[in-house]
């Protein structure tokens, strides 16, 4: 696949994304959003992608969204389009953060530099954020005068706590790498120059022994059942999806494998063999 706001390369089952406009930073546009929900669809439909990096061209992640557009900068083209019938325009940093949620394989986040706005809410629905020892964050949307994108009143307060998400929010700071990494924002702060050996390292630590079926359906039931209210409703989808994945054959090389001592090789592929049950619904607003 070709892109314009993109670099883009697979390396064995990892697909690797830089962010590439590093003459703006790689400040957020509508053409890169509509290339990164390309980018998400091909991740889903193709078995042989197992995880997703993204990173940033040059010294920044992302500087937040490219202001050239003026008074119209923070206005999306999404209203009255085919997915969304409201009176509103549909928030485009919502639109990729919910497309981020609903992907069946890890996320991995290598943080380069600054990441300003958009740039440091689209990280959050990643699984795993990696920062490199001159990533900078900052959520500066009260300084603007406008509000939390990208879902982030969502996402922020899960990761780091409401006290410390009203913090940043409020203030718009700039958090350097270290406060980042002792708050939980990021997972991990390497040097510079490690960061991307180091991400894929993780990357491959996630995917290298497990069935992608399973991983896929854990992502899921992870990032949905953990957010309802009791446990009732998680016990009902495991059960479902443990039943099914109790006769699958990868269940079955799975036990094999351990009993005859090897590395297993699982069968089952997304593209066909999700169990029925998948998507399940936990709210009349879930995307089926």
């Amino acid at each position: 696949m070709k892109f314009k706001t993109l670099l883009y390369k697979k390396e064995k089952s990892l697909l690797i994304v830089y962010l590439n406009r590093p003459e703006k930073l790689n400040a957020f546009n509508q053409l890169m959003l509509h290339e990164l929900l390309e980018v998400f669809e091909e991740v889903d439909r193709e078995d042989s992608i197992h995880a997703l990096i993204i990173s940033g061209s040059g010294k920044a992640f992302c500087a937040g969204a490219d202001l050239s557009a003026g008074k119209n900068t923070f206005n999306s083209e999404f209203n009255n389009s085919r997915d969304y019938k409201e009176s509103f325009n549909r928030d485009s940093g919502g639109i990729l953060a919910l497309r981020m949620y609903r992907c069946l394989k890890p996320i991995l986040i290598a943080c380069n530099g600054v990441s300003a706005g958009i740039g440091a809410t689209l990280q959050l629905p990643a699984d795993i954020r990696i920062a490199s020892s001159e990533a900078k964050f900052t959520f500066p949307f009260a300084k603007r005068g406008i509000a939390p994108d990208a879902c982030s009143s969502w996402f922020l307060p899960k990761i780091v706590g409401i006290s410390k998400a009203l913090e940043w929010s409020y203030s718009g700071e700039l958090i350097d790498a270290d406060t980042a990494y002792k708050a939980g924002l990021v997972s991990y702060l390497v040097e510079h120059n490690d960061l991307m050996k180091f991400t894929k390292k993780i990357a491959q630590k996630l995917i290298a022994d497990s069935s992608q079926v399973s991983v896929a359906l854990t992502r899921q039931m992870m990032w949905t059942l953990s957010n309802t209210d009791s446990p009732y409703k998680s016990h009902e989808i495991d059960s479902q999806i443990i039943e099914s994945r109790g006769a699958s054959a990868d269940a079955f090389e799975g036990v094999e494998s351990f009993l005859e001592k090897r590395k297993a090789k699982f069968p089952n592929k997304i593209s066909k063999d999700m169990p029925s049950i998948f998507p399940w619904s936990i709210n009349e607003f879930d995307e089926k």
